[in-house]
């Protein structure tokens, strides 16, 4: 971890859980919610106004899965940063491997969204993360690089972004890198964050995601930059995500 940052644990629930679930998941991470991380839950876009009230009060923040890059207008489907801003949410998932894949979301529009997020006055969660193919080719930092470079908007530092690395294979598989490939990439991101952002890049808030769970977090967790985690599966069950926040 960095000396002085709080650590966060984020929860991804993804295209998960019907309303009944949320609000019972919700309540289960809100009644266990103790300890020295952050936590922050991002339930599907139709869950996040009883989610919120069932947080209200609690030590647990309340995020979206994604957002337009435009602040309102003719964009069927979407959300805009202050629709989520207005309904209680404080942060936003961005750049997830699944919008990038799904979507064909480039770097220039999560770029854009992020900025949006910015400017609705929510922290962006910006992922990064390279391919199996491309960890097995060593080009694994340089498409990391590449991404944040083309990925974070100015003022990205200035409002405490966060930048969460997930290796695209291990995400959802059970598969971990070694703590020395987490610990590598982790000090890449702090480099490129320090050239762009100066001292502020020094205590940006990285993640680490992919498969997290109790099991492997105290170890993943206890490495130089990792700032937290952005958990998927294992967000799913109260008890577990209590598991992952307990090892920090």
């Amino acid at each position: 971890m960095t000396p002085g940052v709080r650590p966060l644990i984020a929860g991804n629930w993804k295209m998960h859980g019907t309303l009944a679930e949320a609000t019972a998941l919700a309540a289960g991470v809100a009644a266990g919610a103790a300890g020295k991380a952050e936590l922050l839950v991002c339930p599907p876009f139709p869950h996040l106004v009883p989610v919120g009230e069932a947080l209200r009060g609690k030590a647990v923040a309340l995020g979206a899965q994604d957002c337009h890059a435009a602040a309102k207008g003719a964009h069927t489907g979407d959300v805009a940063a202050p629709m989520l801003k207005d309904l209680g949410a404080a942060y936003v998932i961005l750049g997830h491997s699944e919008r990038r894949a799904d979507h064909g979301e480039s770097d220039a529009a999560v770029k854009a969204k992020a900025g949006a997020a910015l400017a609705a006055g929510l922290v962006p969660v910006v992922c990064v993360g390279e391919s199996e193919a491309q960890r097995v080719s060593g080009e694994a930092e340089a498409v990391v690089a590449g991404q944040l470079a083309g990925s974070l908007p100015e003022g990205f530092a200035a409002a405490g972004g966060v930048v969460a690395y997930e290796p695209v294979w291990a995400i959802g598989t059970g598969r971990t890198p070694t703590e020395a490939d987490i610990a590598a990439m982790h000090a890449r991101i702090r480099a490129e964050l320090e050239k762009a952002f100066g001292e502020a890049g020094r205590t940006l808030r990285i993640l680490y995601g992919g498969s997290v769970k109790p099991g492997n977090a105290k170890g993943i967790l206890a490495l130089a930059h990792v700032d937290g985690a952005l958990v998927g599966g294992a967000s799913l069950k109260a008890e577990d995500f209590l598991g992952i926040a307990a090892a920090v």
